[in-house]
């Protein structure tokens, strides 16, 4: 008996070990992905974020640039404009104001902005009532096994710049809703819209996370009507500021200036992306498969060459699918049934649906499919709110395989980076 109880004592203790190593494990990575954060803020000498000029222009009274950092300007009736939407540029402008648009600053600007949304996303799982445990794992899979770690790295390019603050501020929103302060929620959502325009229709699933406890979803009394206006009135002023934004730049108050981007670049420096558009046009179904196929499908993909096919050339610049990257959203599986849940999914469906036939599917990303911070924040919510409230040995159980999940994915992400920079050095 003696033994046998030798034999449990030990079998227990390297259960614990196991998960213990684990989370070491998962930890360790994550401080690798933040160690060559910290390292490409280092060998940040700016330039590369058109941002920057955009909030130079601000700063100057104008909307167009007589410079361009990437491919992705519009040539327009002889000027050259940079035709994001204007709100990452307005957080760039106090960098730019001190340091120029050459100056370097929008990696750290970057990592500020990941840190705010950990932060956010701490205090939602907090007030959704997760643990400890599942906290930090919560956090770990969200920051460092989706694509919120790609555009922190990548943001001194703009189209990640945006994405990181549009992450932001719908990570605010989504707090604001849940803590019932409606107007916050509005305007950030408006601000949002102003980084990515997707945002938009995050606005029904923002109103039902604000609903009271055992409320109606869909009412017509005094006080559904009011919180629905207090979301959705700076969401109007922030789209008819953007109409006006249109209308100045390119006298039409719904032309974005998308369908410019085609003709800015030399014939010589054109890529895929720039024959699509002015070929098919920035929305297609000819895109649909292309892009189902890297949104839901495609694996991780080092694409090598040489006479051996023995040499890596570099990592596939359309991504890897979030099933295969972020296979632990698949807990979405035990989010709540409930109408936030059908308002989730539908919102969902539509900000994914629509992306699937646009022209672009995020290029270039590594092991990411950035478009999916879009929706993601999302199913995220529901996600956390499902499988990790309620009874502590059903979370315990679920948090096992979940920790795996997290651990591959964070690792996958680790490798992607490792194989870009390496080939990339190689190749310079």
């Amino acid at each position: 008996m003696t033994a046998l109880n030798d034999a449990r004592h030990h079998a227990a203790a390297f259960r614990f070990d196991r998960w213990t190593v684990v989370t070491a494990v998962a930890l360790g990575l994550a401080a690798l992905l933040l160690a060559a954060l910290a390292f490409r803020i280092l060998q940040d000498h700016g330039g590369t974020n058109s941002y920057a000029l955009l909030a130079d222009a601000f700063l100057h009274g104008r909307f167009d640039s007589p410079r361009c950092f990437d491919a992705d300007c519009a040539a327009f009736e002889g000027r050259t404009y940079v035709i994001f939407p204007p709100v990452p540029a307005l957080v760039a402008t106090p960098l730019v104001a001190l340091a120029g648009p050459d100056a370097p600053g929008f990696l750290v600007l970057g990592a500020l902005l990941f840190a705010i949304t950990g932060l956010t996303w701490n205090a939602i799982a907090v007030r959704l009532g997760l643990s400890a445990e599942a906290r930090l794992w919560a956090a770990l899979a969200f920051l460092f096994g989706t694509p919120a770690i790609f555009v922190a790295l990548r943001s001194d390019g703009v189209w990640f710049f945006a994405q990181s603050v549009g992450l932001t501020l719908v990570s605010i929103a989504l707090l604001a809703s849940l803590e019932r302060r409606l107007w916050l929620a509005g305007a950030l959502l408006g601000l949002a819209f102003l980084s990515r325009q997707m945002a938009l229709l995050l606005a029904p699933f923002a109103f039902a996370l604000s609903r009271p406890k055992d409320a109606k979803l869909i009412a017509f009394d005094r006080e559904t009507i009011a919180d629905a206006l207090k979301i959705a009135a700076p969401i109007l002023i922030a789209i008819a500021a953007y109409c006006l934004y249109n209308w100045l730049r390119f006298g039409a108050p719904l032309e974005t200036g998308y369908k410019f981007i085609g003709d800015f670049p030399k014939p010589e420096d054109r890529n895929f992306i720039t024959n699509r558009i002015l070929d098919i046009g920035l929305f297609a179904k000819d895109y649909l498969v292309f892009n189902v196929a890297y949104m839901f499908l495609q694996g991780f993909h080092i694409e090598f060459g040489g006479p051996y096919m023995t040499e890596m050339l570099r990592m596939d610049g359309s991504g890897t699918s979030i099933l295969a990257a972020s296979p632990f959203v698949l807990y979405a599986f035990y989010a709540r049934a409930d109408a936030k849940l059908l308002i989730g999914l539908l919102v969902a469906g539509v900000i994914c649906g629509v992306t699937l036939f646009y022209h672009s599917n995020g290029f270039s990303q590594q092991n990411v499919q950035r478009y999916a911070l879009d929706w993601l924040p999302v199913i995220w919510l529901l996600l956390l709110a499902g499988a990790f409230t309620g009874a502590p040995d059903k979370i315990a159980e679920r948090l096992k395989p979940f920790k795996l999940l997290t651990t591959y994915a964070i690792g996958l992400n680790v490798a992607a980076f490792a194989v870009a920079a390496a080939t990339k050095a190689h190749a310079g």
